[in-house]
């Protein structure tokens, strides 16, 4: 695919208040979470997933979810997400206004046995609950398929496996699909037919692709599917975040280097950078610790550098 076929406008959404507070040893306050979102919410970033209905004992750093959805400010340039394990955390998080839930599940058995506590059958039926119960309520209604190019348990996913269970997803009355590379264990190859396959079979459906950077792959895995014409992409401020339940993971994506290698590129997402930044290098303050992204360390990449003394400077 040529740069000319490149997607018109990539979608940029942020996930950092979720996917990326969720394994951290120290918890944020409530109000430090609010006023980041609400600093994201003018970044120019699609959507922001805003925390898990989740049990607290499960995951305690999204013990406040509640207080956090009804405090922070509503930008209507940006879809407020959370995600949802089971019927009572989607009734919650429609109580609390969300414009969109988030269903997961796993395609591998054992991943799902591990991270939900459920078997893939019985989450599907959980779906549907969701699904009876947010009829009449504007809320749209994402389904997320982790371990979709593999699973630490089971190994590599058929691709034939992954886009069935997008089927099912649909018929259930799901909206949208994102394709997780929960483990971070995608290769380019691998995206790059996936991301094809999905659109062959199912179209003009949303397509989101979530990557982890476990292994040094995020952003070319995030460049394959861009070049099979993908235009949503989840991303983490600092690359914070994994799954409490791979073994392994490391943090997701990093939004401002995805942001940087778009807009190298010309392919325009509406973000803007340099304000993007100014939250990444606010992070290690927040929590304690360094973070992975590098275009927050290095710069962007036409930021020039005054020439060294000595240097002789060319003639004009």
């Amino acid at each position: 695919m040529s740069r000319a076929e490149f997607p018109a406008y990539v979608h940029i959404q942020e996930v950092v208040t979720r996917d990326g507070l969720q394994i951290e040893p120290r918890f944020l306050p409530t109000g430090q979470k609010i006023a980041l979102i609400d600093a994201l919410s003018d970044t120019g970033v699609s959507k922001i997933e805003v925390t898990s209905f989740v049990s607290p004992k499960a995951v305690p750093n999204l013990a406040d979810a509640a207080e956090v959805a009804r405090g922070i400010r509503r930008n209507p340039a940006v879809t407020y997400v959370a995600l949802v394990p089971n019927l009572r955390g989607a009734q919650a998080a429609l109580d609390a206004g969300m414009d969109e839930l988030n269903l997961v599940m796993s395609v591998s058995e054992t991943h799902n046995l591990a991270n939900m506590r459920m078997t893939p059958e019985q989450s599907l039926d959980g779906f549907r609950a969701i699904v009876e119960a947010a009829k009449g309520n504007p809320a749209r209604l994402n389904g997320s398929i982790a371990t979709a190019f593999g699973c630490p348990f089971e190994g590599a996913q058929p691709q034939d496996k992954v886009l069935a269970l997008a089927e099912r997803y649909l018929e259930a009355g799901l909206h949208s699909i994102t394709l997780a590379d929960t483990t971070g264990m995608a290769n380019p190859r691998q995206v790059g037919r996936l991301v094809a396959g999905f659109r062959a079979r199912f179209g003009e459906v949303p397509l989101t692709l979530h990557f982890h950077n476990t292994r040094g792959m995020g952003l070319a895995n995030a460049l394959a599917a861009l070049e099979q014409g993908a235009d949503r992409f989840d991303a983490s401020l600092g690359g914070l975040g994994g799954c409490p339940f791979a073994p392994g993971a490391t943090g997701n994506v990093v939004t401002e280097d995805l942001v940087h290698m778009l807009e190298e590129m010309g392919v325009p997402t509406g973000v803007d950078l340099p304000r993007l930044l100014e939250l990444a290098r606010g992070l290690p303050v927040l929590l304690g610790h360094d973070i992975p992204g590098q275009v927050a360390k290095a710069g962007r990449s036409g930021d020039l550098h005054p020439v060294p003394p000595g240097v002789r400077q060319p003639a004009l």
